[in-house]
């Protein structure tokens, strides 16, 4: 099976767009050209790795590597400014569009996110897992047309409830292409430029489906709009809705997925919202499913000598979420480790090949364990809280 590199290729092409103005900023017209033909070579092997995409890799390389043969003398080169006052050359008006276009490109691309989690790593969460399921299912499945897939998923709920986990598993289940979209990858240093790069998000989803969009701390992204919003985060916001209802049109039967993750659904205005109406809410987990999590992370050393309807109920009391009780099984495994290894910093002198040669001494779990790891584990979520996201839920979720 082929390996996709466009990730990494994506990463060097912004990298080297950068290295260039640099480069050009100080007048060394040598290093100016290598950075050039730098990306030229890049963007031939992202042709290579796109066949979809090819002719327009192919026509960027061939620019660049124009550019590289043809740069100004020091003091000749005109430049321009861009809105958030960053000086780049114009060369030429079509090798910068098709520069830019290229850019965007790569700096959409570097989201994509290779991702081998599978729904059986998921502990409990078995109404949410199945909504997200039926939602990935029939998007593929030959259906009537009267029968829309859902085009946007809204999850939310406490922090640390396994939200990122659950838009991961839907992607690896699948074997789709995963855009991880962090709020620092699309919201640009350019004015106005965001938009640009959800375009190009959106455009690269859609030429690699089946494709999942996820969209984490969504909140940040798109809050209530108000005064204080700025005209960037605006043109964000309005990129986002627009590209989202092209992937509704009825003509449009390509599977590509918007799951978006809040802690703040409230946060979110009604025009948002309208765009998600698949809104899951995530909870914390139940004793039941507490059980599942600490088998996942505890599996070895192993939990045979643990009371795990105690830990569990204490657990629940504790209004502990997924993250926490990972959290809690890793401090009561570095318990077992003390009490086991008594002298194990002495250790640190050694050469580390010496360290390969010998084995930590190591014991099934014990109630004791975790009893010291809960006086550690302290969860943010309060009774308040829960009453606030279980309100959200019953007027605006899919209870």
């Amino acid at each position: 099976m082929k390996v996709d590199l466009s990730g990494i290729f994506s990463d060097e092409i912004v990298k080297a767009r950068d290295d260039y103005e640099t480069a050009l900023s100080t007048g060394d017209r040598i290093a100016v050209s290598e950075k050039a033909i730098h990306i030229s070579n890049l963007l031939i092997k992202m042709a290579e790795n796109n066949p979809s995409q090819r002719d327009h890799y192919l026509s960027a390389a061939k620019k660049w590597d124009a550019v590289s043969k043809n740069i100004p003398p020091a003091g000749k080169t005109t430049v321009k400014k861009r809105d958030a006052g960053l000086t780049s050359p114009e060369i030429s008006s079509e090798s910068e569009n098709i520069s830019e276009l290229s850019e965007f490109r790569a700096r959409a691309e570097s989201c994509l996110t290779r991702t081998t989690v599978v729904w059986n790593d998921i502990g409990g969460l078995f109404r949410v897992k199945q909504l997200l399921m039926e939602t990935v299912v029939i998007a593929g499945l030959k259906r009537p047309s009267s029968v829309k897939p859902w085009k946007g998923v809204l999850l939310f709920g406490p922090p640390g409830t396994g939200k990122t986990l659950l838009a991961s598993a839907a992607a690896g289940s699948l074997g789709a292409s995963f855009y991880d979209v962090k709020s620092e990858s699309i919201l640009s240093k350019y004015f106005g430029e965001s938009s640009k790069l959800i375009s190009a998000l959106y455009n690269s989803a859609k030429e690699k489906e089946p494709s999942i969009v996820f969209f984490d701390e969504f909140d940040s992204l798109t809050k209530s709009r108000s005064e204080s919003t700025s005209e960037a985060s605006a043109k964000l916001l309005s990129g986002i809705l627009t590209n989202m209802d092209g992937l509704s049109d009825k003509k449009n039967d390509r599977f590509v997925l918007t799951l978006a993750a809040t802690n703040t659904p409230w946060d979110l205005d009604k025009a948002v919202l309208s765009r998600f109406p698949r809104r899951i809410y995530v909870s914390l987990p139940d004793p039941p499913a507490i059980k599942e999590i600490i088998k996942i992370h505890a599996s070895d050393p192993g939990t045979e000598r643990v009371n795990l309807d105690l830990i569990a109920e204490m657990s629940a009391l504790n209004h502990y979420s997924g993250r926490d009780i990972q959290s809690l099984c890793q401090q009561a495994i570095w318990n077992m480790v003390h009490e086991k290894n008594p002298e194990l910093f002495r250790l640190a002198e050694l050469p580390f090949e010496e360290l390969n040669r010998r084995t930590l001494k190591v014991r099934p779990l014990e109630n004791d364990d975790f009893k010291a790891a809960f006086d550690k584990i302290k969860s943010p979520v309060t009774e308040d809280d829960l009453e606030t996201y279980d309100s959200w839920n019953m007027e605006f979720g899919e209870v």
